[in-house]
């Protein structure tokens, strides 16, 4: 995954050679320029099939963290409304409305419902937008407020509770990945959602990324040969003490905690600069003042110089207290998390303390060694836990194994394989073991079906697509992405933006694309194909290349409005003619071919799948054995789940030795309750 520059643009050319090859999606990318582009990002609409809405849908966002706070940052206004938000945080209720300002990267991806929407400040928009500490009270006023559909960023553990407490109360549904906690929760939410005729999306933005489209059509067309192996990666630099997952707590979190905590101190820093930059403003004012009072005939060229001067460093401190003043306000928003600690009142709000949005405390012992976990720390660090996330393979690897079904599909015509097989291992090689659940390193290999695989044949049986992921923490070396390996071709996508292509092992050589339709190669070319590389350019780059959040958040809510039963069996009559001249039977994953469908590309139908794979992964690793797919686990209508029939082996072997069998029973028993599909969970009504 590591390539020179040169390497890397030459493996560039080569794909946007091979899709702008006349025998690839030379008529399809030379059509994107004419079409009417609808969506936020230029060729979404064009690419995944949809058009535009007559009014935006009135949206509810339930949790702005992280990724709900990303979320908002992909949504079009033309097709979004968002009227309500619910956080229990001050500092995530902060960077819903102003967005995240502790750096470039953050503020292009969260830039927050003031920028989105054009209120130029927090009280403006208050008065569009509803704020709630908990979300099963904004559900509860949702018909009130007209709410049609939600956007869930909570933590894992809480998206079959809201998102099935949504679609019970009226609205559609989009919930960040990965689809639930359990495969039991996700059949669960599949269930309701075709109770109640609800759009149930999930947000896996691969689905609605345009690189991976043509991937997917690369591999579809034969031009990388069979493909049979998939290598993918996510690295991470994360090491103790600089931990992304292990975020400050506020100040007075733990009894131990008797200096000053890292967010007051940063605080503390902050305003100490921010308060020098204003005094030299005033400083260079006075000077400035003192120049302009001398008469024009008597000033010197010294003081002309040192006011032209004095005013650019005005300037320039100034831009810098500007960003600096966010920063402290931000930040002053983040230390106002201690509110949840005890609850309380913060700026005139009421509220409760983490263990009443139910997040736990809990006391860890390994040993002689004691760790003790307020609630707030759960609230905060919830990636860190079991209870309330789902470890590497939930957060990072779920990416990497959609985009690896999505290959191995587009190698079956666009059919969906359920892998044969997972062999996983875990390990704790770098974090303390009292202050996390998670594994530092996952590493698995899938055996999915190649072609010609049959399971009756000696021979057919070994016909197999190999895919080898890791994810690990300690050294971020080669990012994270993808690389597929077909027969004539290599195909590498990396970090979602940029992809390249190379005749195998040719790292260094240009290729074009050779052949007949259904049998097509790409030779070595001294000289590449420069005219299909420069209409693939345009139909890639001539617009910002998305990572899909856009458009997946656009086609959901013109499924809602166009859809509003979601009606399986809809077809959307009001594009389909233009769409079916220029489509023809071209089809990406499970789409709907020439009939463009009013369903979302990752339904939950779709998107189970991929949570199976990883938390099916996660029980492979515990147990550090090789664990065979059932097909009635992807079965919504089956009750059978992984976590039912691995239950006891689990609890028996997490159970520290010497704990007493009567705990270990009930242990199992509460784990296999947990495991079993129930739609009359406590936590499903409002």
């Amino acid at each position: 995954m590591n390539l020179t520059s040169e390497q890397k643009a030459i493996g560039k050319e080569n794909f946007l050679a091979a899709i702008g090859s006349k025998l690839t999606r030379r008529e399809f990318l030379k059509s994107s320029a004419r079409a009417d582009l609808a969506s936020g990002k230029g060729l979404g609409s064009y690419y995944f099939k949809y058009g535009t809405v007559d009014k935006p849908v009135r949206v509810a966002v339930l949790g702005t963290g992280d990724e709900g706070s990303v979320l908002i940052g992909g949504i079009n206004p033309k097709y979004i409304q968002v009227v309500a938000i619910a956080d229990c945080r001050p500092y995530n209720q902060y960077r819903a409305f102003h967005g995240d300002c502790y750096s470039s990267t953050a503020a292009a991806v969260r830039p927050g419902l003031m920028k989105k929407y054009g209120w130029k400040t927090e009280e403006e928009a208050r008065q569009h937008v509803k704020v709630y500490n908990d979300y099963r009270d904004l559900l509860k006023d949702a018909d009130k407020l007209g709410i049609e559909g939600v956007i869930i960023g909570l933590p894992l553990f809480l998206h079959a509770p809201a998102a099935i407490l949504a679609m019970r109360a009226g609205c559609h549904v989009l919930t960040e990945k990965l689809m639930g906690h359990s495969v039991a929760k996700c059949k669960e939410m599949i269930r309701v959602s075709h109770e109640c005729k609800k759009h149930l999306a999930i947000g896996h933005q691969r689905h609605y990324n345009i690189l991976y489209d043509h991937a997917t059509n690369l591999i579809n067309s034969t031009v990388i040969g069979d493909v049979h192996y998939v290598r993918a990666q996510w690295h991470r630099g994360n090491l103790p003490g600089n931990d992304s997952w292990q975020m400050p707590l506020p100040e007075g979190s733990k009894a131990e905690d008797v200096k000053k905590g890292e967010l007051m101190r940063e605080l503390d820093d902050w305003t100490a600069e921010l308060n020098r930059l204003k005094a030299e403003v005033v400083v260079a004012e006075g000077k400035i003042q003192e120049i302009e009072k001398t008469p024009d005939d008597q000033k010197t060229r010294a003081q002309i110089d040192d006011a032209k001067r004095l005013q650019r460093e005005k300037v320039t401190n100034q831009k810098a207290i500007d960003a600096l003043q966010q920063k402290v306000d931000q930040k002053k928003a983040q230390c106002a998390d201690y509110i949840l600690i005890n609850g309380g009142e913060y700026q005139g709000v009421q509220y409760g303390r983490a263990e009443d949005y139910g997040y736990t405390a809990t006391v860890r012992k390994e040993g002689d060694q004691t760790y003790q976990r307020p609630a707030i720390e759960e609230l905060i660090r919830w990636r860190l836990w079991d209870r309330t996330g789902g470890g590497l393979m939930a957060e990072l690897g779920s990416h990497q194994l959609d985009a690896a079904n999505i290959f191995v599909a587009a190698m079956h015509g666009g059919k969906k394989q359920r892998p044969l097989s997972v062999s996983a291992s875990g390990s704790r090689s770098l974090f303390n073991s009292l202050d996390r659940d998670v594994d530092d390193h996952v590493a698995a290999i899938y055996e999915y079906p190649g072609q010609g695989y049959d399971p009756s044949d000696i021979l057919g049986s070994q016909r197999k697509i190999t895919v080898a992921y890791a994810t690990i923490n300690g050294n971020g070396f080669g990012g994270y992405g993808e690389v597929v390996f077909g027969t004539k071709g290599t195909l590498q996508i990396d970090s979602e933006k940029e992809a390249y292509l190379y005749r195998t092992s040719a790292i260094n050589d240009k290729i074009k694309v050779a052949g007949s339709v259904g049998k097509l190669d790409v030779p070595i070319s001294e000289d590449g194909d420069q005219l299909s590389a420069a209409i693939g350019y345009q139909g890639v780059y001539a617009t910002d290349v998305s990572r899909g959040y856009c458009e997946e958040l656009e086609h959901w809510a013109y499924c809602v409005r166009k859809n509003p039963n979601c009606d399986p069996d809809a077809v959307d009559e009001e594009i389909m003619p233009q769409l079916c001249q220029t489509f023809g039977a071209q089809s990406f994953g499970d789409s709907a071919g020439a009939k463009p469908a009013l369903l979302t590309r990752c339904r939950g139908e779709v998107a189970i799948w991929d949570a199976i794979i990883a938390l099916v992964t996660n029980i492979s690793a515990a147990l550090n054995e090789t664990i065979e797919f059932k097909d009635s686990w992807f079965d919504y209508d089956s009750d059978e789940t992984p976590e039912l029939e691995y239950a006891e082996r689990l609890v028996r072997n997490a159970a520290e030795p010497g704990t007493d069998e009567k705990e270990i029973q009930a242990a199992i028993a509460a784990a296999q309750d947990e495991a079993r599909v129930n739609l009359g969970r406590p936590e499903y009504s409002l």
